[in-house]
């Protein structure tokens, strides 16, 4: 198999509330628009990757998760706190070394913000 993109694909149950999520409140940028309602999607970058919301789901977002590194985690967790996102834990420093607040989206999903430390060993040199 040669995989030459990829993306995660995000079923919402309300799918304008989760575009204004991702688009207004985490800031997302984006990468491509596509249909009309109420079969409108909507592609955001996700640093290497892609994260699309479109369609809906019925049965909810089921285990999925989002990790995404940021370069200040405490600046974004402020951030967000004044946009009254739920936050499922603030920032704080995790045994493998890394920097991390994990942070809900409308439906539930758990996103975890990770700042990678300069001396860890996920940085180049």
């Amino acid at each position: 198999m040669d995989v030459l993109s990829s993306r995660v694909l995000l079923r919402p149950s309300q799918l304008e509330r989760s575009i204004a999520f991702y688009a207004s409140t985490l800031g997302l940028a984006v990468y491509r628009e596509f249909g009309e309602p109420p079969h409108r999607g909507v592609v955001f970058f996700l640093g290497g990757g892609f994260l699309e919301v479109s369609g809906r789901s019925c049965s909810g977002p089921g285990n999925l998760e989002l990790w995404l590194q940021v370069r200040d985690v405490d600046a974004v967790h402020a951030e967000l706190v004044a946009k009254s996102v739920t936050v499922l834990r603030p920032p704080g420093d995790e045994p493998w070394g890394l920097r991390e607040c994990w942070i809900a989206d409308p439906d539930g999903v758990r996103i975890v913000l990770v700042q990678v430390p300069e001396d860890h060993p996920l940085r180049r040199r």
